[in-house]
């Protein structure tokens, strides 16, 4: 699961590279920024579960490979991430 992490952070990084680095795009910073965050944000709280049986950790690991489908072009997909 740690791989699949690294995984998505390594693109909301590339995202936000991209995002910055892109002029005159107000309405990708105002619709994706917020996202980006958000999936930051979940990948966070299922790295602080103390207990990796937490009931939580399934919920948290079908979101996770679900949100990763948005990057199956990308070379370092992997197609056993998929949900």
């Amino acid at each position: 699961m740690e791989e699949l992490l690294q995984f998505l952070v390594s693109r909301i990084e590339e995202d936000r590279r991209h995002v910055t680095d892109t002029v005159g795009s107000e309405a990708l910073l105002d619709s994706h920024l917020p996202l980006l965050d958000a999936v930051e944000t979940l990948a966070d709280e299922y790295r602080g579960m103390a207990d990796p049986w937490d009931g939580r950790t399934h919920g948290f690991t079908d979101a996770l490979r679900i949100l990763a489908q948005a990057y199956a072009a990308h070379p370092a997909y992997r197609d056993e991430r998929r949900p």
